[in-house]
């Protein structure tokens, strides 16, 4: 049973409860958006507004962040463009780098496209553009069962029309023809790269949309190409998120595929973060 409880004295207990390696404004942080959960504002903290507490769940809640888990999993959501989606395990939480690749082809493209995203995960970037690119046809593809569960019901949370399908793009071709877009955001992250990652990340995240092997980095890269040769439609086009390290390599693999236009974009700490490329 839930009790009473004076909203700032909880958020000030929050921030002692939180110990993990992050900074006082990241813990604070987490500790508002543990709150927000339960219905509890700033507003009402800075009032000191009691509130109906259930003790025993946000102490749970706590444990998990207390072990590394990050906050979007704990929640069970993570924002991505102004909109809540639905995350576990079996998907990435959407990045602000991801948020670009999707504002660029919106930028871009002001009439209805087709449109296929590869290794939907969430399904963050494919239900935006149906959102906001009206009337076009969005496809989605992902070779995990459990990560299309989770786009699929995120599509119907915000009423996007969405065609999922379930492929791995490493084995097949998808089925289709005449897109004007193909977008994704694929692995990318080096296997020598674990070293430098935080185990938020290496203990939660599924590494399989995480990782690529060291001696083949673009694994991923040349199967889009080989796909957007059959699936495209002339001058339809790419964007694809990369690894900042590799900007230059996933630009070359595109040109030894046969495409033109290419462009490397810069993320906002000026990295190598998206390449476009046009199909001749």
């Amino acid at each position: 049973m839930g009790r009473k409880a004076n909203s700032k004295i909880v958020y000030q207990q929050l921030i002692k409860d939180i110990v993990i390696d992050e900074s006082c404004d990241e813990i604070r942080a987490i500790a508002m958006l543990l709150l927000n959960s339960l219905g509890v504002t700033r507003n009402d903290i800075l009032s000191e507004k009691e509130f109906e507490l259930d003790s025993q769940k946000l102490a749970e809640a706590v444990k998990r962040i207390n072990l590394a888990e990050p906050i979007q999993y704990v929640l069970g959501e993570a924002y991505f463009l102004g909109r809540s989606f639905l995350v576990n395990q079996s998907v990435l939480i959407p990045r602000p780098e991801t948020e670009l690749l999707v504002q660029l082809i919106l930028e871009e493209n002001k009439t209805k496209c087709a449109v296929l995203d590869i290794g939907t995960g969430s399904g963050c970037i494919a239900i935006s553009l149906a959102l906001d690119l009206k009337g076009s046809q969005v496809h989605a593809l992902d070779f995990s069962k459990p990560a299309l569960e989770i786009a699929k019901k995120n599509a119907t949370r915000l009423n996007a029309t969405i065609t999922f399908h379930h492929l791995d793009i490493l084995k097949d071709l998808p089925t289709l023809t005449d897109l004007d877009i193909i977008v994704s955001n694929p692995p990318y992250v080096m296997d020598n790269e674990r070293k430098n990652m935080t185990q938020n990340v290496l203990s939660y995240e599924p590494h399989s949309a995480l990782f690529v092997p060291d001696e083949n980095p673009l694994i991923f890269y040349e199967a889009l190409a080989r796909i957007g040769k059959e699936v495209l439609k002339p001058k339809g086009k790419f964007f694809v998120e990369i690894n900042a390290l590799l900007g230059k390599e996933v630009a070359s693999c595109f040109v030894e595929n046969g495409y033109s236009g290419i462009e490397i974009i810069k993320d906002l700490d000026r990295k190598d973060r998206i390449v476009s490329a046009l199909k001749i």
